[in-house]
């Protein structure tokens, strides 16, 4: 087995060797993987995916390809507005407040 990278933490790791061997390539993993005293910060966190010798040129091949897909994937949009509903449910707060707020000051004034 020769590694082929390094990534940070379990969950990658489990993606990436998903990936891998759906192509039909012989896959292990070592470092910080499912265990309960899982390091998750740093170097730490770290998992050595190894592939066999054999496959290694084929697995570079199918990271490379995994990063162009994820890099020509459209930008998310930078945030959606609100729903209506929360916007009307904002404005409705704000009155509440705002009139709760004015009606002992008007009191006061009035002498009341």
């Amino acid at each position: 087995m020769t590694r082929l990278t390094t990534v940070g933490g379990s969950f990658a790791a489990r993606v990436l060797q998903a990936r891998l061997e759906d192509e039909g390539l012989t896959v292990a993993l070592r470092g910080c993987v499912d265990s309960p005293y899982a390091f998750t910060v740093g170097a730490m966190g770290g998992v050595d995916v190894f592939v066999a010798e054999d496959d290694l040129e084929d697995a570079k091949l199918i990271l490379l390809v995994t990063e162009v897909d994820s890099a020509l994937d459209p930008a998310p949009a930078p945030g959606r507005p609100p729903a209506p509903w929360a916007a009307r449910a904002f404005w409705i707060l704000l009155i509440v407040i705002l009139v709760l707020g004015i009606f002992p000051i008007i009191r006061m004034a009035t002498g009341g």
